[in-house]
């Protein structure tokens, strides 16, 4: 089988009935075509995460750099996955931002967030994020905006003098909870293992 690699020019080029096939391949990998069968009412799930429970996930995570740098990757442009309201990002982009040495580091620091997500969201299934075998990170668009307006107030409050306050700005403390415990060798999400990132266009990156 041969491989090919389109740039971000190539797809935003691209006939319209290519540009659909692209997204319907995508979206078919992740099993959210029509004919995708429900999951147990147990069984993890992709949940868009709010503004709110964003600045909860970061109060919870600040003090361990290498997971706040993966949240905030969250945050970037990404690639839209044609009208279903999700996001994809290559790990490959992510390992290179972050400087984490391989695959698994990023997936154990996903787990991390989605610990935290689950603690803010009060929902034991709910994950931020899903990982699709072929090399990407699969967020729900709602959730990507929230990160942005996390991060976007962050660099707000970095830049006020001493002592002052960012009007209006109200922060919940969120429940601490412990990442003691061994994670297990490899992360997976909804049961799909973790692959090498492959090569794939993505969007303008921040």
């Amino acid at each position: 089988m041969v491989g090919i690699t389109l740039s971000p020019e190539q797809i935003r080029t691209a006939p319209p009935a290519v540009r659909q096939w692209l997204e319907h391949e995508i979206a078919h990998s992740l099993g959210l075509g029509p004919s995708a069968e429900p999951g147990p009412p147990d069984a993890p799930h992709l949940a868009a995460c709010s503004p709110q429970e964003a600045m909860a996930i970061y109060a919870s995570i600040r003090s361990m750099l290498p997971v706040v740098s993966v949240f905030l990757e969250l945050g970037r442009e990404g690639t839209a996955i044609g009208d279903q309201g999700l996001v994809a990002f290559r790990l490959a982009d992510m390992l290179r931002d972050t400087r984490l040495p391989d695959p698994r580091h990023l997936a154990t620091c996903l787990d991390v967030i989605d610990r935290a997500f689950r603690l803010a969201r009060g929902d034991d299934h709910a994950v931020l994020s899903i990982l699709d075998p072929r090399g990407y990170c699969i967020v729900a668009e709602a959730t990507r905006r929230s990160v942005l307006a996390v991060w976007e107030q962050e660099m707000a409050v970095q830049q006020l003098p001493d002592g002052a306050e960012l009007e209006g700005v109200e922060v919940s403390p969120a429940e601490p909870f412990s990442t003691s415990g061994a994670l297990p060798p490899q992360s997976i999400h909804l049961g799909q293992p973790l692959s090498e990132p492959v090569s794939r266009p993505d969007g303008q990156r921040n």
